[in-house]
């Protein structure tokens, strides 16, 4: 089955299933298949064209995927266009949330391998 161009996964619950599209997490998911009057416990494979085109339907009531992207690139855009503390943040790809960043922000800040020394240098023996 597939949903404004992502395949969802054919072995998986739909509740599972869904929270492949970028912006559906588990909840909405939920709320999608009860407002769909679609089994949660259901599979892709298992669906009839009807509960497809009911899942669509409900789909489409929802921002995903390059919409909802676009958007949130824009509220970052705003939020550096304006200098606020967060958009800076965003800037230098710094923790936003107030995060230490000392050490602990590995992902954010790439480096993943690279672990802080206690400041020592090796001395050459001789």
């Amino acid at each position: 089955m597939r949903i404004q161009g992502i395949t969802i996964p054919d072995e998986k619950r739909l509740e599972i299933g869904l929270t492949a599209i970028y912006g559906v997490g588990r909840p909405l998911a939920k709320k999608i298949l009860s407002d769909a009057k679609v089994d949660l416990g259901k599979k892709a494979k298992d669906l009839n064209t009807e509960e497809e085109n009911s899942i669509r339907k409900e789909i489409e009531k929802v921002t995903i995927e390059g919409d909802l992207r676009r958007d949130v690139g824009g509220h970052i855009k705003r939020l550096r266009d304006i200098g606020s503390y967060r958009g800076k943040r965003h800037g230098v790809a710094l923790p936003v949330r107030g995060q230490r960043s000392k050490t602990n922000s590995r992902t954010r800040r790439g480096n993943v391998r690279k672990t802080m020394g206690t400041g020592r240098r090796a001395v050459e023996k001789t």
